[in-house]
């Protein structure tokens, strides 16, 4: 009598996960604060005015931390000294008020204009993000409340 063999027992093939991309991470500080600084120091630009940070615009073709980005531009103008930058809460209240989403950052010039003047602001930033995820750039413009003016701009890519 054969002594009885245990079954052949195959273990199951490993499967090897790939490893997933990189997740790119983008250091918008030093996108961002060089353009604030060419602006903080513009000509023609008064020091000690209300300013109001609007959200920036992403005109890429994927998607944006957009509150990420817009707070990061809001913390580099507050640490320029030179404006009284309107509190997010304001800004996030009066955007209720007329009817605008937060993720709606304001497709015109002239929605930004409006909600400067509500909040009674000097000046607005206007940015826009634009490019494709390899190649992208940030504009940003300061913008007179009261006549729309566009006072200073200033363009960077972003890393």
């Amino acid at each position: 009598m054969e002594p009885d063999q245990p079954p052949q027992v195959t273990p199951p093939p490993t499967d090897t996960v790939p490893t997933p991309p990189k997740q790119q991470t983008t250091d918008w500080s030093a996108s961002i604060s060089p353009l604030v600084g060419q602006m903080a120091s513009a000509e023609g630009v008064e020091s000690g005015k209300v300013l109001l940070v609007d959200s920036v615009k992403n005109n890429t073709n994927g998607t944006l931390p957009v509150q990420v980005v817009t707070s990061t531009m809001t913390k580099a103008v507050e640490n320029t000294n030179r404006f009284k930058v309107v509190p997010q809460g304001v800004v996030s209240a009066a955007r209720k008020t007329l009817g605008l989403s937060q993720e709606d950052s304001l497709v015109t010039r002239s929605k930004a204009i409006g909600l400067g003047r509500y909040v009674q602001a000097d000046y607005v930033i206007y940015s826009v993000i634009s490019g494709s995820n390899k190649d992208r750039s940030i504009e940003m413009q300061l913008m007179e409340v009261q006549n729309g003016e566009i006072v200073w701009t200033g363009k960077h890519n972003i890393e």
